[in-house]
């Protein structure tokens, strides 16, 4: 009888403390496509950014996240998950060569590239991030569109 009053208090202390254990956030994902690519030649680059600091990282340095996808019939999308609420933006290049590496003629780049809620570029509208953020709070998906110079 001690032993079966033991089993039930144990079974109840347990019960209690799991019952108390922070249940984890749901962490969003987010899916970016990309279209019209010009050709389906290498890979496309998605970086994503959660501060200014360095927003565009031409060199890859200050990124939060980096992935890279296959391009199918001029088409890429790549799905970032476990992604915590926030504030990003997002970095795209059609890296035609596969080397990870903006590829560039005198002052522009010869590969394209797109921002988060960018449709054009330019000198007058150079990306920032203030601009090409959003915030993440649920599953979210969107396109990119690719800029050639």
């Amino acid at each position: 009888m001690k032993q079966v009053l033991m089993v039930i208090q144990l079974q109840m202390v347990f019960l209690l403390l799991t019952s108390f254990h922070k249940k984890e956030e749901p962490k969003p994902a987010l899916t970016i496509r990309v279209n019209n690519l010009r050709n389906s030649n290498g890979v496309v680059q998605y970086t994503l950014y959660t501060t200014p600091d360095g927003f565009p990282d031409e060199h890859y340095k200050k990124y939060y996240r980096k992935s890279t996808a296959k391009i199918e019939n001029g088409n890429s999308e790549l799905t970032f998950q476990n992604l915590p609420a926030g504030k990003y933006a997002v970095n795209i290049l059609h890296d035609e060569d596969s080397n990870g590496k903006i590829k560039k003629g005198l002052l522009l780049p010869k590969e394209g590239i797109g921002f988060s809620n960018y449709q054009s570029i330019g000198i007058s509208n150079r990306p920032v991030f203030q601009k090409a953020s959003f915030e993440l709070m649920d599953d979210k998906k969107m396109d990119v569109r690719i800029i050639y110079f």
